[in-house]
């Protein structure tokens, strides 16, 4: 009591005495089941290369992202996202690497799948901007804009070939209308009913992109602000999700997550099915170069930034983090 009157005699400090009472009490909780490890591999490396703008995160040769897939599962991460990075010279204009079943994204679905069986989600990026010349999530037409469902046509080829090569979930992230109706038309008519798919259906056209254009050494010439969406909007993404759930969408994914957390909660209010969020590349190393340079603690950091994203909404999270934070939280 204060000399300067009463207040009520809950004192919620109570239950912030000691860690043993602040753990009891959390109202939200990370699990290693939570997180998914996004995964670069490259086309012609006999050692995984750094990537030099996130700290930490290399392109990995076949056999160093089968050693990685294998850590993530032993350290209990539900899944592995892969990302193709092909030979410069193998790439054109309609993302050929994207549907050879010999292209990278492709034999790296085979040798990771062959490694942990069902044991780990084998998830695979279906996007054509890591396989084009000119960079972009799809096929371009004659003035240099993207064909909405020329490219349709591609994703649709590119979902059969990472079925057939493994993927237990396909991704497709490159924000056509239409495309996840069309992937799924696409698995079904072969068969793979059992494929999931994973719709990224908030995507914002994000200046946190920045490393991620590095990881995948993109070939981008301009932007991707006609299909991304406009960062000051929320009604566009409500929309992009009713139709995904519509289209037969499994789960739902907001990309960037950090900077989008009122959209990821948005999302999570009304979606009938899992919503993931992906910690971008940008997030990643903002908080790496930060705490490199002692600005911040780099664990506490890392933590409650995924805490924020798990308590926002997101059931699952993509995160470079995935394997370091699940062998932590266990």
């Amino acid at each position: 009591m204060t000399k300067y009157g009463s207040f009520p005699g809950t004192r919620p400090r109570r239950l912030r005495t000691t860690p043993v009472m602040r753990r009891m009490v959390a109202e939200t909780r990370l699990h290693p089941a939570d997180l998914i490890l996004p995964a670069f591999v490259r086309e012609g490396v006999s050692e995984p290369v750094p990537i030099g703008s996130m700290p930490g995160v290399v392109q990995h040769t076949r056999d160093s992202l089968k050693k990685a897939a294998v850590e993530a599962l032993e350290a209990g991460v539900s899944g592995i996202m892969l990302f193709g990075v092909p030979e410069d010279e193998k790439k054109d204009a309609v993302g050929t690497p994207g549907t050879d079943p010999d292209g990278i994204l492709q034999v790296a679905l085979r040798d990771v799948r062959a490694e942990v069986g069902d044991e780990l989600l084998v998830m695979s990026d279906l996007c054509l901007d890591e396989t084009t010349d000119h960079g972009h999530c799809g096929v371009l037409d004659d003035q240099g804009r993207v064909d909405n469902d020329a490219t349709l046509e591609r994703y649709a080829e590119m979902a059969q070939v990472q079925a057939d090569a493994g993927a237990h979930v396909v991704g497709p992230s490159g924000m056509m209308d239409g495309q996840i109706g069309v992937v799924r038309d696409a698995l079904d008519q072969i068969g793979r009913e059992d494929v999931a798919i994973l719709a990224y259906t908030v995507k914002y056209a994000s200046a946190f992109y920045g490393p991620f254009r590095e990881a995948v050494g993109s070939s981008l010439r301009g932007d991707r602000k006609t299909y991304q969406q406009d960062p000051s909007n929320v009604g566009d993404s409500m929309r992009e999700l009713a139709l995904d759930l519509e289209e037969g969408a499994d789960m739902v994914m907001v990309k960037p997550a950090g900077p989008y957390l009122d959209i990821l909660a948005r999302v999570a209010d009304v979606s009938d099915v899992p919503v993931v969020a992906y910690q971008i590349s940008g997030e990643y190393s903002m908080i790496e170069a930060a705490a490199e340079r002692g600005w911040i603690d780099r664990d506490k950091a890392i933590l409650e930034s995924l805490t924020g994203i798990k308590r926002a909404g997101a059931q699952n999270i993509l995160t470079y983090w995935a394997t370091e934070v699940a062998r932590g939280l266990r």
